[in-house]
């Protein structure tokens, strides 16, 4: 459930602070006060785009944060699988624009958008003014009727999706190797020189690495043994110079000193220890010096390897391990294609037993599809008859077609309307006006409900395109969606407006010779003031007030 929504210098938003609470939460105002700026701001703290340049001039940042309550365990595992801290069962989704730059956070944790959107799909669900036109398209009926099947649906098509998968492969390996532009035998002949290359070459993990070492050393032996041969000979004995000759002439004069003061055994018992490095040292420098093979044909050796390495590598992979995939590759492509034909053969009744496998899961799905589809449909009748359709025909078209099978199954699914008496039934998509798109919509939504686990749906302007009695019947669907859902409503309509358990008005006022939008939580009597303003305009009398207190208490007694 959406708890809190905290707006901040979005356009002619201020500051402004919403607490919603259970069941239905109106908001209502003038055309212009500001009601779409927050359902903007909304979508944009849940990931959608918002222009830079909706910051208040006078500012340089924007902010907006929506506080949820987390009441069920698929948003628990949500926030598990994204990785963001459980804090008390709340979670604040915060996004800021500064300085050009989008800032994200979600429960204090640096995020993405694509993170906000994720985690918004288990939190929200809102139905903009023009989402109602997405029941033009057949694509959405299926998604509804789909999603009304539940889990035995999505069960089966979990395996239809995996098996399609599978034969579509299949199904192009065998259109690839039936294809006669292919010169087969070039390509088997090619594979097996690109097979033995690999096998000759033998390259080892971690030889390439070790090959570029001893290239760099021997490229530049020449300045390594003049460098080694100048610290030996400057740490060594030979030359007079040298640190370890002047060191064995101090130890000398110190330990022939030592017989009239005992205070210096300390101190030649340091030069003695360095006396012993010094030895040390340059018994290794001379041993590195005996080693160093800097013979031109070590050069070439390790030069020629080098090459030979870099090339497969450059041919069949950077890594030892995308070589050996490679070469696995390339020796199955041999393997399959010796005996063309039966290997022909077998993908043949491979792609036969997997589009048998296919269409047997696929008729399974369109068996719950046509079962699931009659429910629903009385369902929604049901639900127009209740918001005004009074001689309304609904029915939930499924038609199998067994030559266009994909991951989802093979049907295709339509919604058939007739909203008049003597009306032939025909496609939604053909008859249906605006009105009449957005009450179905709402249908859908009540019918769903039950199998929807999104906490809080948010309708901006469901009301488009009816008034009267039909606005009433529309209020008292909205009702019975708010007993098992947070719902909040822009209207227009005192008619829907009355039934808000929580009721906010929306305004717009200046202030500093600046437009700014305000939003107050009503009480009882001014909830009925803006009912009242509603329905007659700005003259507001006794009669008016009299009718909105009605208005309100009808719309109580639902």
């Amino acid at each position: 459930m959406l708890l809190n929504l905290h707006v901040k210098n979005i356009a002619l938003i201020d500051d402004v602070e919403l607490d919603f609470g259970d069941g239905l939460n109106i908001l209502t105002g003038e055309t212009g006060a500001g009601k779409s700026i927050l359902i903007d701001s909304i979508n944009f703290a849940l990931g959608k785009r918002m222009r830079s340049d909706v910051v208040r001039d006078d500012k340089d940042y924007a902010l907006c944060e929506l506080t949820f309550s987390v009441d069920s365990n698929e948003v628990r595992d949500k926030l598990t699988e994204l990785d963001i801290p459980n804090e008390d069962d709340e979670v604040i989704m915060q996004r800021r624009i500064l300085n050009g730059r989008n800032v994200i956070r979600i429960n204090g944790e640096a995020a993405s958008a694509s993170m906000l959107k994720e985690l918004a799909s288990v939190l929200i669900d809102i139905h903009g003014q023009h989402e109602h036109q997405s029941l033009l398209y057949t694509k959405k009926h299926k998604e509804i009727l789909d999603s009304f099947c539940g889990d035995e649906l999505t069960h089966v098509t979990g395996r239809i999706a995996s098996v399609y998968g599978e034969y579509t492969k299949a199904a192009k390996e065998l259109e690839d190797a039936k294809d006669p532009s292919r010169d087969m035998d070039k390509e088997v002949s090619l594979a097996r020189f690109e097979v033995d290359e690999i096998n000759a070459a033998a390259v080892k993990q971690g030889e390439a690495e070790e090959l570029e070492a001893q290239y760099r050393k021997l490229s530049n032996s020449k300045r390594i043994a003049e460098a080694v041969g100048f610290a030996h000979l400057s740490c060594g004995y030979d030359d007079e110079g040298a640190a370890g000759a002047s060191v064995g002439r101090a130890l000398s004069k110190l330990s022939g000193a030592a017989e009239y003061d005992e205070g210096l055994k300390p101190i030649i018992d340091e030069l003695t220890d360095i006396d012993g490095l010094l030895n040390d040292f340059n018994r290794s420098v001379a041993a590195y010096e005996a080693e160093l093979d800097s013979s031109p044909e070590k050069f070439k050796e390790v030069e020629d390897r080098l090459n030979t390495v870099n090339h497969i590598r450059d041919r069949y992979g950077d890594t030892v391990d995308d070589i050996n995939a490679y070469l696995l590759e390339r020796q199955d492509f041999i393997d399959r294609y010796a005996d063309r034909e039966a290997y022909l053969a077998g993908l043949e009744k491979k792609c036969e037993s997997l589009r048998d496998e296919l269409l047997k899961l696929c008729s399974e799905a369109s068996k719950i599809r046509i079962r699931e589809a009659a429910i629903l449909s009385e369902k929604i009748r049901e639900a127009l008859i209740d918001l005004n359709f009074l001689d309304v025909k609904f029915e939930i078209s499924v038609i199998p077609d067994e030559d266009k099978p994909g991951p989802t199954g093979y049907d295709s699914v339509e919604f058939l309307i007739s909203t008049n008496p003597g009306e032939k039934i025909r496609p939604l998509t053909e008859v249906a006006s605006g009105g009449e798109l957005s009450r179905i919509m709402l249908a859908l939504k009540t019918v769903l409900a039950d199998k929807d686990s999104v906490g809080t749906l948010i309708f901006d302007e469901i009301d488009t395109g009816i008034s009267g009695r039909t606005a009433q019947k529309v209020s008292a669907k909205l009702k019975e969606l708010a007993g098992a859902h947070q719902v909040i409503c822009i209207t227009h309509l005192p008619q829907i407006a009355a039934a808000a358990d929580t009721h906010f008005e929306i305004s717009k006022t200046v202030e500093e010779n600046r437009t700014v939008t305000k939003v107050e939580a009503l009480d009882e009597e001014a909830s009925v003031k803006e009912l009242a303003r509603m329905l007659s305009g700005a003259q507001i009398t006794d009669n008016v007030l009299n009718n909105a207190r009605e208005l309100k208490m009808l719309a109580g007694s639902i």
